[in-house]
């Protein structure tokens, strides 16, 4: 009997590193093609449709009903989704649901955008989420999408990632003339309205006045077919250009935008994409506006969840409220998202018996929260030991961490709005460097090793 918990690097005792590669190299384009929610939730439609699932409203307005091993999915409002794989057990007796989130930190533009000062045209920007403002200075940025044009039609938008195109930035002060901004807290040396992306400096020769506005209104119209007016009618986002890296020497690590939390989003879908008879109803949910507290119709605090549930129910003949309780008090659920990974460069930061390590496999995170555990669930003792259980079995590569130092900071996720509907809860997702800066890193032994363990769940009994 072991008496000691022992973890190691899984490269180290892993002879056929194959899949883990090549698994990974699907996850880069994933991570290179999909830079909004929007495009996210497709994507997620579109796999899922490859492999047989059929819209669920479709379904309910046929009158068809569902059966075991039957697949479907609902998009509500091309932000959030929910897959399902039926299974044997009436979904009053729980289902089995691995929950991540498809938003992440980024700069939104404002509702009208564009102004003309001293010469330059620049785009007015507002953070969405928790960033570090001086990260998204002088850097090649991309405006991806959505806008809905007079008559509803809707138009996507994406400029700066292909060598034909430019891309934007945001400056930053030249070093011999920072005296006064070197000497500003970090986080004051620039502000949210500091961040303005230079878009133009060629002046319209016909008009008389606004000129550069001028000449870049006609671009966008002439791109686009857009005005001034449809920028309002908007959703446009400036992110980091280029596609996601291999990283290190050994490229044993994955570098990319948007792995906050995409990297659970991606292998909690792949994972659901190969379960075929599972004993209780599989699910994946994908939730938008996690990093600004699961607000608005399409986050974790709204009723999408239970509304997908109920619909379940009825595609099986089910129509009682008290039920769909049932069914959400006895779910289990994985809340998929990443947690903090030891920096060697910034190792004070974390208390290291609680902390995970790059590609040391899933990180189990009990609890979040910050201080006294403030704004968190917990998972029980009991559903614990039910899911290490089920790894040790399965052979999935675990460790656990914490979101830092007790007093250091914090952080949620959306495991507390799942527990709030009585069911069990656990955080469990890969650890990341440079979380919520424009080039995140992710270990690829764990990305492959979420991709199994979220796997195994989904067929827990």
């Amino acid at each position: 009997m072991d008496l000691m918990l022992k973890r190691e690097n899984i490269f180290a005792n892993t002879k056929d590193q194959n899949p883990i590669y090549l698994f990974n190299r699907e996850y880069l384009d994933f991570l290179s093609g999909c830079k909004t929610e929007r495009k996210v939730a497709s994507y997620i439609v579109e796999e899922a449709q490859k492999q047989g699932f059929t819209n669920l409203e479709e379904a309910l307005k046929e009158g068809k009903t569902l059966k075991p091993g039957d697949k479907v999915y609902l998009l509500f409002k091309n932000k959030a989704v929910l897959l399902a794989v039926i299974g044997e057990k009436p979904l009053k007796e729980g289902f089995n649901l691995v929950a991540s989130h498809l938003d992440v930190p980024r700069l939104d533009l404002k509702p009208q955008p564009l102004y003309e000062k001293d010469g330059f045209v620049l785009l007015k920007t507002h953070y969405y989420g928790g960033i570090k403002k001086y990260q998204w200075v002088t850097r090649p940025l991309a405006l991806w999408g959505t806008v809905v044009l007079k008559g509803g039609k809707v138009l996507e938008i994406k400029y700066g990632e292909e060598e034909n195109e430019g891309v934007l930035t945001i400056t930053d002060l030249l070093p011999h003339l920072a005296k006064d901004q070197m000497e500003k807290k970090i986080r004051e040396a620039i502000t949210g309205e500091d961040l303005n992306a230079l878009t133009g400096n060629i002046p319209d020769q016909e008009a008389k006045e606004n000129k550069i506005k001028t000449y870049i209104l006609k671009l966008l119209h002439d791109r686009f077919g857009l005005t001034e007016e449809d920028l309002i009618a908007a959703e446009l986002s400036l992110v980091p250009a280029g596609p996601a890296r291999e990283v290190g020497l050994d490229r044993s690590m994955v570098g990319g935008f948007g792995q906050d939390d995409r990297v659970c989003v991606f292998t909690s879908l792949k994972a659901l994409l190969e379960v075929d008879a599972p004993g209780k109803t599989a699910i994946a949910l994908f939730m938008d506006r996690e990093e600004i507290g699961s607000m608005g119709n399409t986050g974790m605090q709204s009723k999408f969840l239970e509304n997908a549930i109920l619909k379940l129910l009825v595609a099986q003949g089910e129509k009682d409220e008290l039920l769909l309780r049932l069914s959400l008090e006895n779910a289990r659920a994985l809340s998929a998202d990443v947690t903090a990974a030891v920096d060697p460069t910034f190792e004070g930061v974390v208390e290291k018996n609680n902390a995970a390590q790059m590609n040391y496999g899933i990180v189990l995170t009990k609890y979040t929260g910050s201080g006294g555990k403030y704004g968190t669930s917990e998972a029980s003792a009991e559903f614990m030991r039910e899911v290490i259980d089920l790894f040790n079995q399965e052979g999935i590569r675990w460790q656990t961490g914490e979101l830092g130092k007790v007093d250091q900071g914090g952080g949620g996720t959306v495991a507390q709005f799942l527990a709030n509907l009585g069911m069990e809860v656990l955080d469990a997702g890969v650890a990341l460097l440079s979380m919520h800066s424009p080039f995140e890193v992710a270990g690829k032994a764990d990305i492959y090793e979420a991709y199994l363990a979220y796997k195994v769940f989904y067929n827990l009994k």
